[in-house]
């Protein structure tokens, strides 16, 4: 079955044709380890792992490089202001590497809590500074850098075209600018690519130019190169990385070799908290800790995030998720039931199902109508173990961990799931008095049965 993604280097959705039929190449760009990562960032990681998991179910091997961004990013992402790490540092009275290290281990302990599978290449920036010095001094090389008193910039009038993906008309941007610019750029728009380090500057390193650090968009195109190859088939990464990164990205790998390094770029659209912005400023920024925290199962977050599309902005409230969290808690019941099941499902239904979710999966990932195919598999008035195979199918790209068993969600014992299809059967043929007294003799087993909109919910007392 073929397989699409909207991408924005075209503005349109391509048909999926990677470069070796046998792996995908794949660069996520990485988190910024100076602080928490919020549950905004954590949508961009679910897209990223739908999207590995999606792949794999066509059948592809993968090869995915990420990115821990622990030097080099500095508070505006217009080279300017503190570098994020020493700001960091600084608040909290640690080192730099400290800082990092912290941080770092807490961005794997969100991906683990949300069954967001790791990478198969994790490459922090600051294992990588001679990697980088490298593509720099190549780019000068060949003209597409400069030195000035305090940087070496990439020159951008060097380029055919810049920007690529976000097509925005710098002249006008030029034009109603209200941004200090360095008086020694060529170009408003020349971005730093190395930078030379203060006295004072806690992180530093050798280089032709003095003691300097690397600007922030040269670790990807380093380190892209260095692991997947000059071209690659995917890089991925949040909205707000368009206009300045990804574009950096792009022009550093057009200078450096002529290409530009991925064949399709995805990008995750914006969590709203409440139709609004998330700020610290409003007191909404929130983490998964404080899902955890408040006693919600981090993967109802997960099964959230699959409510809209992961290209469109998607609003965040408590209502939300405690309503995902239920549905979480229904799906489970709903994959128990069909696996206590007894009744027979012809192969021409299951395929039918299979088929509708794969489409789905495969037309840029879109979930929400995955989610409606996985809802009416649970929903089925048959109750065979071959739909809760086909659920643990599903499961694969849902990540949702179905089939386990959680603190908030118990087995439910063979005889009481027993009582139930029994009573099921009962409604079914109108006998409200049998389906009465089997519902009384649940309850007498400790047990809660309900008729919703999404099947039969069973919950102990």
């Amino acid at each position: 079955m073929d397989l699409y993604f909207y991408n924005t280097l075209t503005k349109t959705k391509d048909k999926f044709k990677p470069i070796n039929d046998k792996e995908v190449r794949i660069y996520s760009c990485g988190p910024t380890v100076y602080k928490d990562a919020t549950i905004g960032n954590m949508r961009t990681n679910i897209f990223q792992d739908v999207l590995r998991r999606t792949l794999r179910y066509n059948g592809y091997k993968i090869k995915h490089a990420m990115n821990i961004t622990d030097v080099g990013h500095l508070v505006s992402d217009g080279d300017e202001g503190e570098d994020k790490m020493l700001k960091s540092a600084r608040e909290e009275n640690k080192t730099p590497y400290e800082i990092a290290k912290y941080y770092t281990e807490l961005f794997f302990n969100d991906l683990k809590a949300l069954n967001i599978e790791t990478p198969e290449i994790v490459c922090k920036a600051t294992d990588h500074i001679q990697d980088m010095l490298k593509y720099v001094e190549e780019l000068v090389e060949k003209g597409y850098a400069y030195e000035t008193s305090t940087a070496i910039y990439f020159d951008i009038s060097k380029l055919d075209k810049y920007p690529i993906l976000s097509n925005l008309n710098l002249e006008e941007q030029k034009a109603g600018a209200r941004v200090n610019v360095d008086p020694e750029k060529r170009n408003p728009y020349d971005f730093a690519l190395w930078i030379k380090a203060p006295e004072n500057h806690l992180m530093k390193w050798d280089s032709p130019w003095g003691k300097s650090y690397p600007g922030w968009h040269i670790e990807c195109s380093a380190m892209g190169r260095k692991y997947l190859g000059e071209q690659f088939d995917i890089h991925t990464g949040g909205i707000d990385l368009v206009p300045t990164h990804h574009e950096n990205e792009i022009a550093q790998s057009k200078g450096a070799c002529g290409k530009i390094p991925a064949n399709y770029w995805l990008h995750g659209e914006y969590l709203l908290i409440n139709g609004g912005k998330m700020s610290k400023s409003l007191g909404n920024v929130y983490l998964i800790k404080d899902f955890i925290e408040k006693g919600y199962d981090p993967l109802a977050y997960r099964l959230f995030s699959y409510s809209c599309h992961y290209r469109n902005k998607l609003n965040f409230t408590w209502d939300g998720l405690l309503a995902s969290a239920k549905s979480l808690e229904r799906l489970k019941n709903g994959y128990q039931m069909h696996l206590a099941g007894k009744e027979e499902i012809s192969e021409e239904i299951i395929v039918e199902y299979e088929e509708r979710f794969h489409k789905a999966i495969n037309d840029d990932l879109n979930m929400p109508l995955a989610m409606g195919v996985v809802w009416e598999v649970v929903r089925s008035e048959k109750k065979s173990p071959k739909l809760a195979k086909l659920l643990e199918k599903f499961d694969s790209v849902l990540g949702l961990k179905i089939t386990e068993k959680t603190e908030v969600q118990e087995e439910i014992p063979k005889e009481i799931l027993e009582l139930v299809e029994e009573r099921k059967e009962a409604r079914k043929n109108k006998d409200w008095a049998k389906s009465d007294e089997l519902r009384d003799i649940i309850n007498k087993k400790g047990y809660n049965v309900k008729d919703t909109k999404d099947g039969i919910e069973i919950t102990k007392k």
